[in-house]
């Protein structure tokens, strides 16, 4: 699932929402991750730039997550992640609770085999996520989340082949829920706006995997963008505001890796640094955990 975290850093999303694996029926695959994300230059605008007033901003993460196989060509999954986030200086404290669960279900219209090559899927997926507590999204980068009712729409194209090449393509667009402010005004984009009501642009996102999956061994590098349709800059030497365009190009890399002889366990490691961006952090994010598959994961098979 994805864990969003707001303010100025882009967090990889998990790998479940955005590839091309598919759980048989009856299967369960469950664990927990860690997320643990770090900036201390960002985009102020199209300017990059450091903040003494918050030296470096970390943001961590833990995160139930499961998956379940409904049928062969249908699942559905949920994510529940605690978050908590601080800065090395200045005079701003960090934050921590529980964030957004997020629910979704995945499906597979598409499945054809290419000759002798290997499979071919077409994936969609539908996804929501709920804010859990009465967060604050007002004190960017150290808020926790957003805290926006989202709707998400995924497309995904998918190839694995006999001898384990795997490619998977996936674009989405959110829709995002208007948020409300502990304040009765705001001021954003070079407009006063006398409400505590703040409309969200919505996104659009995409990514491509490239790399070896074979018997429950998944060794990918991954390249991920998202395009924020609207919204304002962050103005000079002011603090980030929630609607704020948030765009990012991030490369990196994700290893699935079974237990030798408990191969229910996989070990899953991922990390994706943020190289370009507008009103982001340029932050470098690894995350690690370890993923139980009851009756066994079944890989593609071409």
């Amino acid at each position: 699932m994805s864990v969003v975290l707001a303010g100025l850093c882009a967090v990889g999303k998990a790998q479940t929402m955005e590839d091309g694996v598919m759980l048989s029926q009856g299967t369960l695959c469950a664990g927990a991750l860690y997320t643990h994300s770090q900036w201390d230059s960002y985009w102020e605008g199209s300017l990059q730039r450091v903040n003494g007033n918050v030296g470096t901003v970390t943001t961590q993460a833990v995160s139930a997550m499961a998956n379940y196989g409904v049928r062969d060509w249908l699942n559905v999954l949920g994510s529940v992640p605690y978050v908590w986030t601080n800065a090395s200086q200045g005079v701003l404290h960090g934050q921590s609770g529980f964030q957004d669960v997020s629910l979704a279900v995945k499906a597979t219209p598409l499945r054809m085999k290419t000759g002798q090559f290997g499979t071919l899927r077409g994936i969609a997926l539908i996804a929501t996520s709920l804010p859990m507590t009465d967060y604050t999204p007002d004190l960017l980068p150290l808020s926790i989340g957003l805290h926006s009712k989202t709707l998400t729409g995924r497309g995904m194209v998918n190839f694995l082949s006999r001898q384990g090449m795997y490619v998977n393509a996936s674009a989405a667009y959110t829709f995002r829920g208007n948020v409300t402010l502990d304040r009765p005004y705001y001021y954003t984009n070079g407009q006063l706006y006398l409400s505590n009501e703040v409309a969200m642009p919505n996104v659009f996102d995409y990514s491509v995997g490239v790399g070896y999956y074979h018997h429950d061994l998944k060794a990918i590098g991954t390249f991920a963008a998202q395009q924020t349709r609207g919204g304002g800059d962050i103005r000079r030497q002011d603090m980030p505001f929630v609607s704020n365009r948030m765009n990012y190009q991030a490369a990196g890399f994700e290893v699935q890796y079974p237990i030798p002889h408990l191969r229910q366990l996989q070990y899953w490691v991922a990390y994706r640094n943020v190289f370009d961006g507008r009103n982001v952090g340029q932050s470098s994010t690894i995350t690690t955990g370890m993923m139980i598959t009851l009756h066994r994961e079944r890989q593609t098979t071409p």
